[in-house]
């Protein structure tokens, strides 16, 4: 039997690290993805499986068509994770941050998505996995204990819409698709963001935890993987919530506060 190919994205450090490690534990040969090329070769010695290493800053447009073209080439499992956080008041944030943030959350996820799925519809199979964060979920929370975070949070809220409405695309496809939205995770995310989570009053998780989480939640059909949510019921209140919203506003014209 042929093995199948899984390509992750943001493969040398955390999350991504984990998604290589498993995946290649459950019989996947890899494409690993990440600027650094030297923590991907390392990985790819550790990995007991074929595995290739794509070096690319996807945040460039050019080293991106480059992955783009190996996904379209076939592969069986797409895992989107490569991002960085940016924390910064928006008045003060670099724009060339801002924009690769945008760049890399949600042009890199768009187009990896985009090039892998003909290949997928066509064989009945596959699956994309969606790297995004609670903070997906974060909009209407002030900052403080949460970081400064209006682009990387707006970007992560892409990806759940972005992955909520694939999901009605590709019903009957055979093709699963799932946004993943983790709290905090013990990896070196908020060292390089420059903050301290065991100064949060939150609770941390295991990169392979999460993994485990959302390749189950995945063989189960979830669209939303929330690893820390223990009623899962709540996803679906929040979608409801929503959809009032939208049904509401929708069916009259401007509210009274508006009218004079």
């Amino acid at each position: 039997m042929s093995r199948g190919v899984a390509l992750v994205t943001g493969a040398s450090a955390g999350l991504g690290v984990a998604f290589a490690e498993r995946l290649a534990a459950d019989g996947y040969d890899v494409v690993v993805v990440a600027r650094r090329r030297e923590r991907l070769e390392e990985l790819a010695v550790r990995l007991q499986t074929n595995v290739e290493v794509l070096p690319a800053d996807l945040a460039d447009p050019a080293a991106l068509a480059q992955v783009e073209a190996r996904a379209a080439d076939g592969i069986d499992l797409l895992v989107n994770n490569a991002g960085f956080a940016g924390y910064r008041p928006f008045a003060e944030i670099d724009p060339e941050v801002a924009e690769n943030l945008i760049r890399v959350h949600v042009v890199a996820t768009t187009r990896l998505t985009r090039a892998a799925l003909p290949w997928m519809i066509e064989r009945g199979s596959g699956g994309i996995v969606n790297v995004a964060s609670l903070l997906a979920f974060s909009g209407s929370i002030p900052p403080d204990p949460l970081p400064l975070r209006a682009t990387y949070a707006a970007c992560k809220s892409y990806m759940l819409t972005f992955t909520q409405q694939l999901a009605y695309e590709l019903a009957g496809t055979g093709v699963r698709v799932q946004v993943l939205t983790p709290g905090l995770i013990r990896t070196e995310f908020h060292e390089v963001a420059g903050r301290d989570p065991t100064k949060m009053p939150f609770g941390m998780m295991e990169p392979d935890e999460v993994v485990t989480a959302s390749l189950r939640g995945l063989e189960a059909g979830e669209v939303v993987s929330a690893p820390g949510l223990e009623d899962d019921s709540l996803i679906e209140s929040s979608n409801e919530a929503q959809r009032t919203v939208f049904r509401t506003a929708i069916a009259g014209g401007v509210a009274a506060r508006y009218r004079e």
